[in-house]
């Protein structure tokens, strides 16, 4: 299967090259991969152009930055990537951040996913951070979510889709994979692989307090039921930085909703979320009454 990946990338100079040398040296390589320059300060284009003069599928594009730094940039970034495409015939568009590395036959085990079933729209797996974090323990998103910095769609999935809406506050990559699901594509996260996120999730030029409150807004304009949020602070008080890092996440929520933050969401997607996260939450307590172990990534599946 024919595949393209596409990447926006702004002042990534100290991970970009490990990015790179994880997708050069996959077993099944991409048609092509676009990388667009968002704007960068720093060396990220001059490493990009690096590696573009001697791999004739990647393809350096620049495009001027917002002057304020703001998520639907990525949508703008990958939207602009396609449009390069002209002609080109792929079957599988993959959206790569700029800050993760995987194994050499990474690619093609996910297009391997798709040949063997037809109803998968996007795919994907679980990821790993520094200080031990893993997904699949330390994220209830589950197996029928895949994260964002690396996201394979079915091309004519993505279309469905209408490929990643901009939206100014964030959310971009989870609007797009809940959109799928919603509209009936399968949504698989294989946990038989994982890739490595090199920068901890929501940090980018901002510290981890400050990615927390960040989080407890998107939370909110994502259309995630007050039910659950109370659910995931107490969750998030049992991780590092413990209690300051869970008020953090919960004042970021209900700053939102006090200051009336339009939703990013469409009322159709806000209940199907609340009624995923309602089904979690039931499960959760199912399993504690019991005594029984709670697996968040499998959590929905094993209840079904």
């Amino acid at each position: 299967m024919n595949y393209v990946l596409v990447t926006s990338a702004r002042n990534e100079e100290e991970f970009i090259g490990k990015t790179i040398e994880a997708v050069i040296v996959q077993t099944v390589l991409p048609a092509r991969w676009i990388i667009v320059d968002d704007g960068s300060t720093d060396r990220t284009a001059d490493i990009v152009g690096t590696y573009a003069s001697r791999h004739s599928w990647v393809q350096l594009i620049h495009r001027r930055h917002d002057s304020e730094r703001n998520f639907a940039s990525k949508a703008h970034a990958v939207n602009t990537a396609l449009a390069s495409l002209g002609d080109l015939d792929f079957e599988i568009v993959g959206n790569l951040d700029a800050d993760v590395s995987f194994d050499p036959d990474y690619m093609e085990f996910l297009l391997l996913k798709f040949q063997e079933d037809s109803k998968l729209g996007v795919v994907g797996t679980p990821f790993t951070q520094n200080e031990g974090y893993d997904s699949t323990k330390d994220s209830f998103e589950g197996e029928n979510y895949v994260a964002g910095p690396c996201q394979l769609f079915r091309h004519t999935c993505f279309q469905d889709i209408g490929g990643y809406v901009p939206n100014r506050a964030g959310g971009v990559d989870w609007i797009a994979v809940m959109t799928a699901r919603m509209k009936g594509w399968k949504v698989q996260c294989f946990k038989q692989k994982r890739f490595h996120h090199h920068r901890t999730l929501g940090t980018a030029e901002k510290g981890h307090l400050r990615a927390l409150f960040s989080y407890g807004e998107k939370d909110y304009y994502l259309g995630g039921s007050p039910i659950w949020q109370l659910f995931r602070v107490m969750y998030r008080m049992g991780k590092k930085p413990r209690i300051v890092g869970g008020l953090a996440l919960l004042a970021g929520y209900g700053w939102a909703m006090l200051s009336r933050v339009r939703r990013a969401v469409s009322p159709e997607l806000m209940r199907f979320h609340r009624r995923e996260q309602m089904r979690k939450l039931k499960s959760v307590f199912h399993h504690l009454l019991r005594f029984k172990r709670v697996d968040s990534f499998s959590l929905v599946a094993e209840e079904n």
